[in-house]
């Protein structure tokens, strides 16, 4: 090969890295300033309270429904807190609407039996399939539901006496659809990682409810949490099991039907949030996967509607968020080759430009989510300043978690199809102890288990990037970056192979416990 061949081949080589970078970071830096623009719809539409509803005259009959599926540590537990709500019982009507294939069945069984010989309507409902999952659940109860409103709790959820009496008043205007309470979190404190949870969960429902809600645009139904008008779940087409979010789905369709979902910031629905990586990253999955699922379903259908165009746009970035996971991946995979092998000058002074347009897009990223995160812990009075110091490590598992939501991302995208794999409940709470959950946690198998291999072989990856940069002196400002990528893989990755190992090991000891013949008496 000639010199000038040769010449033209290396700068191609170094062109495609640094033109790949920078797409995937404009992308990220467009996402980015799209959190901005929440913080702005929520700032200026912050004075606009929701107004006082006026009150039925006579309160209306609800049903509760409590999907469950194999949810040995938290069933009871969720019965016995939706028997103690706070409305008169000759108008609840409780569905327990189990699909359990394990013990856990009869515990619920039980628990519903005990309820109704104290007077309680309890219905326990048994499905010996799961077709449609959750979906299949709901719509196999609402069919035989008696209440004009029905209240959806997820089984780790422990609702307050006071909530249905607090949001069933809502209901008097007519274009109400849904209700949707805030999130409150019974194990906030319990590691580094609830607490993260926690924060993450709090930017969504503090920042982008209310400001999408009071400012006219489309919000979800969360899942749980929240009550619907019955007849709204109906003309919007019923609980439907194509997506993994059967509640964003219907949410969607519901609103372009006319009906209007509304979030009360300041009732709250307290529950537990997953205390081990892999119930997080499973869960993360399935939010991820089935949010590309929606958009691929109605996407096309709300930019086509009549909706403002503030609503669609709105629209397009909400069912769209999880673009930015593969473009995560990949930015942390050309870090460093884009700069390392593309000369020594890259990020000098010979190209100003270069260097300027880099550190103004990481510093709108990393702005974005730290201002977005903390603005949300001091709007509910949490210790925002505690807030400001896990921003790093935020961003950190943020990226852990891209590699996961990014295969999320693209079957969602490629239509592969997925059973619901529900995020493992342990029954943990602010008096929990440690060792309980995490003995109750070994009981859970995960799938994808090459998943913590890869996580962590691009977290090594990274590892020697930071080396060789510091050894060569070779794009060395951008070490710090690295720095919180790499510890964000390493953490994830680290963290759930130690889950799988614990899960492999708790079985294997439950079979000799099995196999072992007991004492002679």
């Amino acid at each position: 090969m000639t010199g000038s061949g040769y010449g033209l081949m290396q700068e191609t080589l170094q062109f495609v890295p640094i033109t790949l970078y920078f797409l995937c970071l404009i992308v990220l830096t467009i996402y980015g300033m799209h959190r901005y623009w929440e913080l702005f719809l929520y700032y200026r539409n912050s004075q606009k309270t929701p107004a006082k509803p006026t009150e039925f005259v006579m309160l209306p009959r609800v049903t509760v429904q409590l999907p469950l599926f194999n949810e040995r540590y938290v069933a009871q537990r969720v019965i016995t807190a939706v028997c103690a709500l706070d409305y008169p019982r000759e108008l609840l009507q409780i569905q327990v609407l189990d699909d359990s294939t394990d013990c856990s069945a009869q515990m619920a069984r039980v628990t519903c039996e005990q309820f109704r010989h104290l007077g309680f309507d309890v219905q326990y409902i048994h499905r010996a399939n799961r077709t449609g999952f959750k979906a299949g659940a709901l719509e196999n109860g609402s069919a035989r539901a008696t209440g004009e409103f029905i209240a959806i709790f997820d089984a780790d959820f422990v609702p307050r006496p006071d909530m249905l009496r607090a949001v069933i008043h809502e209901f008097t205007d007519p274009e109400i659809g849904c209700v949707q309470t805030r999130w409150e979190h019974l194990n906030r404190t319990q590691s580094l990682l609830t607490r993260s949870q926690a924060i993450f969960l709090d930017g969504h429902f503090v920042i982008e409810h209310t400001a999408r809600s009071r400012s006219g645009r489309f919000i979800n139904f969360n899942g749980t949490g929240g009550v619907w008008r019955k007849s709204a779940i109906a003309d919007a087409g019923g609980w439907q099991h194509d997506t993994l979010t059967e509640d964003m789905d219907l949410s969607y369709r519901a609103q372009l039907r006319g009906w209007k979902i509304k979030y009360l910031g300041d009732i709250t629905s307290p529950a537990e949030l997953p205390p081990e990586i892999t119930a997080f990253k499973q869960q993360q999955h399935r939010w991820t996967k089935g949010s590309v699922q929606t958009a691929v379903k109605l996407l096309p259908t709300v930019l086509r509607s009549a909706q403002p165009r503030s609503v669609k746009i709105e629209a397009f970035f909400h069912l769209t968020s999880g673009v930015v996971y593969p473009m995560a991946v990949l930015v942390a995979i050309l870090f460093f080759p884009a700069f390392c092998f593309a000369g020594a000058g890259v990020l000098s002074a010979e190209y100003p430009v270069l260097w300027l347009i880099m550190s103004v897009l990481f510093t709108i990223l990393t702005f974005s989510a730290g201002t977005f995160y903390v603005v949300a812990q001091r709007e509910i009075k949490e210790n925002y300043l505690a807030g400001v110091l896990l921003v790093p490590f935020l961003m950190a598992i943020g990226m852990g978690i891209s590699l996961a939501n990014a295969i999320a991302v693209m079957e969602g995208l490629l239509g592969h199809q997925s059973e619901f794999v529900r995020t493992p409940k342990y029954g943990v709470g602010v008096n929990e102890s440690s060792d309980q959950w995490k003995r109750r946690a070994g009981t859970f198998a995960h799938k994808a288990q090459w998943l913590p291999f890869a996580e962590l072989a691009i977290g090594l990856y990274l590892l020697a990037c930071v080396i060789i940069s510091l050894w060569f002196n070779r794009t060395a400002s951008c070490v710090p970056f690295m720095l919180v990528f790499m510890f964000g893989y390493l953490y994830v990755g680290g963290l759930s192979l130690h889950r799988l190992w614990l899960s492999s090991r708790n079985a294997k000891i439950e079979i000799l416990e099995i196999m072992t013949p007991a004492p002679v008496v």
